[in-house]
């Protein structure tokens, strides 16, 4: 079973899957072996790569862990969500508005909605976010939250999270001021996990390549974890090997080797 992250991972940052991954991910699937993309991507922005990769069946992990789906062409749109791990986010959001100055927030529903305190369209949303007030933002249910900044750099993002001391959620900061919010447990790996069980897989025999800190999880849970050339010195540190970069087509050099 091999997990693959989306963004600089399969695709460079501006969207771009090489001819050279696309014809690795294909072998791999005809060689018998499970492909499943991890993405912190909603499932409308996660299904065209999963296209463009030629994958038709099998199952994918959208919303850092939120939603798992499984891939099948004869399904209505292709797939059919098999879980989706839901939460009352309330607790956090407030603890963020208070954290976090100038904090914006966005919130993706089990049915794949989006909804925001501000107008933004995210290219990992898949589609535009319907703007709502704070207070009704918070009182719904969601598989991920996006808290963001317009006003601090990374770092003092990065420290006033910290400040914060979230609990009862799962959280990652990206590579701006940008926080991903989940269920208390759930990330890549904990839905990787149950995909895994589902088919049977020892955990040995998983492999798992990625480049951001939500793909920390998921290279630590992988018998194999590969972390992206290009990937931080965190990330990095926690995997067991190191591929070239995504411009590099580091994806592919990882799906090559499990055909030798």
């Amino acid at each position: 079973m091999v997990a693959l992250d989306v963004d600089g991972t399969l695709v460079d940052h501006d969207g771009a899957m090489s001819a050279r991954v696309r014809r690795a991910v294909q072998a791999v699937v005809a060689a018998g072996h499970h492909v499943v993309i991890a993405t912190g991507r909603s499932r409308a922005a996660a299904l065209p790569v999963v296209e463009l990769a030629g994958i038709t069946r099998g199952y994918a992990v959208a919303s850092n862990g939120g939603i798992t789906l499984r891939i099948d062409a004869e399904a209505p749109g292709g797939y059919a969500v098999i879980d989706a791990a839901e939460f009352r986010p309330e607790p956090a959001l407030r603890t963020l508005r208070e954290a976090v100055p100038g904090a914006r927030f966005a919130l993706e529903t089990a049915e794949g909605a989006f909804w925001s305190t501000v107008p933004v369209h995210d290219a990992s949303f898949g589609a535009p976010a319907r703007v709502v007030g704070f207070e009704e933002l918070a009182s719904m249910s969601a598989v991920r939250v996006v808290v963001f900044s317009e006003e601090l750099d990374l770092e003092d993002f990065t420290e006033a999270i910290e400040r914060a001391g979230l609990h009862g959620v799962a959280y990652a900061v990206g590579w701006t001021p940008w926080l991903d919010v989940a269920a208390h447990g759930v990330s890549k790996a904990s839905a990787l996990e149950q995909i895994r069980s589902r088919l049977g897989i020892p955990r040995e025999r998983t492999v798992a390549v990625g480049d951001g800190f939500n793909d920390v999880e998921m290279l630590t849970w992988a018998g194999r974890g590969v972390a992206m050339g290009q990937a931080a010195q965190g990330v990095r540190a926690v995997a067991d090997e190191v591929a070239p970069s995504v411009y590099e087509d580091g994806a592919a050099v990882v799906l090559e080797s499990l055909l030798d």
